[in-house]
């Protein structure tokens, strides 16, 4: 059953705040280029009317994160962090439907950029905690609420910033929850699952730089340092990495085969084939597959100024993910892809994750979905990318992915992600609301 405090009051204002939120436009361009300032007040002054005290933190002018504590009724408890960030990727009018901050409530759903990612889970947190004080609701333990910056980039300017000049107002937490996880994932046949995630993938973001002997473009010339390049990227992109099975792929993959109705695998065995699984899996495979091996992609090349001139250097920047426990194993394969010729160092590096998922803090967000959508199946999962969640893990906090939406068939959620026509549905929203004061209720 849902609680009385979360009323009509509280589901509307979920729609209503991830509509206002969405108008702010925060687009993050990357490179210190973005403002977040008039999101941070606006988020401030909702969270001022439900009696608590927002501080306002900024590296830089604009870039402004919100960090916020509700007391809880047990100072002897750990704390408890929620966090989101506040900014959002470039969306270009033209392609869309719909403008895209405009926020638009049509049909049922709310249009725009951040509607998934993820101004509808700051959203849904500030109507719950101003639920929570219009009934005179206290959690057990205290709870910090931060709204960050720069996410969206290096979050140099949010949690980065927050966790080196700002630890003190974390203090006691050992575990958060955030983005990316608790949505409803139909995997066919009417099986309905709802992955939580319980780590990521470490970033690695790279520069490549060949260098070799300028010259003449109709000579010869066996030091070209396109050339080089072109080789190494090309290395990289066709490499095929080793499966690499981390503690929270490996729930994964046992949970998803019960659910699938698959005999659960011997995952030690010598003649296990993680991709003959996968296959069988069907489309839950997709929660999965990007998370068993690390991975490299170029993205990006420049090189030369003039068609009939080599240049004497050739740039390459390449997204590269790394798993837990995988990292040195990243490291010296990019020494061997690169090759003699070309340099490579990180642009931006940051650490996987892993969460434990036999704890009772993961029991009671399985719990709370499954309260609430009771045929349904919870499962651990990892993801591919990463969150602020790796910034706050400095602290010796333990992040989940647990931004609960329940969702209709045909939704893609991982595809709104940076999409075209990022949209959320309202009742995915009233969903959320319910689930997530129960959860934070009960952890």
């Amino acid at each position: 059953m849902a609680e009385a405090h979360i009323d009509t009051r509280a589901l509307d204002e979920a729609v209503t705040f991830t509509s206002q939120l969405i108008r702010i436009d925060t687009t993050n361009h990357g490179g210190g280029d973005g403002v977040e300032r008039p999101a941070a007040e606006y988020v401030g002054e909702r969270l001022s009317e439900a009696g608590l005290e927002p501080v306002f933190l900024e590296k830089a002018p604009d870039r402004t994160n919100v960090v916020a504590r509700i007391e809880g009724t047990d100072p002897s408890a750990d704390a408890l962090l929620v966090h989101g960030h506040l900014d959002v990727v470039p969306a270009r009018p033209d392609d869309w439907t719909v403008h895209p901050f405009s926020g638009e409530v049509r049909d049922g759903v709310v249009w725009g950029r951040g509607a998934i990612d993820m101004k509808n889970m700051d959203a849904m947190v500030l109507s719950v905690v101003r639920a929570w004080a219009r009934a005179g609701v206290r959690p057990r333990r205290d709870i910090v609420l931060a709204f960050t910056a720069d996410e969206e980039d290096s979050a140099e300017y949010g949690a980065d910033y927050l966790t080196e000049k700002h630890a003190e107002l974390f203090e006691g937490c050992t575990e958060g929850i955030s983005e990316s996880g608790a949505f409803t994932f139909h995997a066919g046949d009417g099986l309905r699952l709802y992955p939580v995630a319980a780590g990521e993938r470490g970033t690695a973001w790279m520069r490549l730089t060949a260098r070799g002997r300028a010259g003449h473009g109709s000579k010869v010339n066996r030091e070209n340092a396109v050339s080089r390049l072109a080789a190494a990227v090309h290395r990289i992109g066709e490499y095929a990495w080793p499966v690499r099975l981390t503690p929270t792929v490996r729930a994964a993959l046992i949970e998803l085969s019960l659910a699938a109705g698959v005999e659960p695998p011997d995952l030690d065995a010598s003649d296990f084939d993680v991709d003959a699984l996968l296959a069988r899996l069907g489309r839950s495979a997709a929660l999965v597959a990007p998370t068993v091996r690390n991975s490299a992609n170029p993205t990006m090349l420049n090189a030369g100024y003039k068609v009939n001139v080599i240049p004497e250097q050739a740039t390459a920047q390449v997204d590269g993910r790394m798993l837990p426990g995988a990292e040195d194993e990243f490291t010296a394969t990019m020494d061997r892809l690169t090759g003699p010729h070309v340099d490579w160092e990180f642009q931006h590096r940051e650490v996987p994750l892993q969460a434990p998922v036999d704890v009772p803090a993961f029991a009671v967000l399985r719990e709370s979905l499954e309260h609430f959508d009771p045929t349904a199946r919870v499962v651990p999962y990892c993801m591919s990318g990463g969150t602020d969640a790796k910034q706050f893990s400095r602290l010796g906090i333990r992040g989940y992915g647990f931004s609960p939406l329940k969702l209709p068939e045909g939704f893609d959620y991982q595809a709104m992600f940076h999409g075209v026509d990022e949209r959320v549905p309202v009742e995915a929203l009233h969903f959320g609301v319910h689930v997530l004061d129960r959860a934070l209720r009960a952890l």
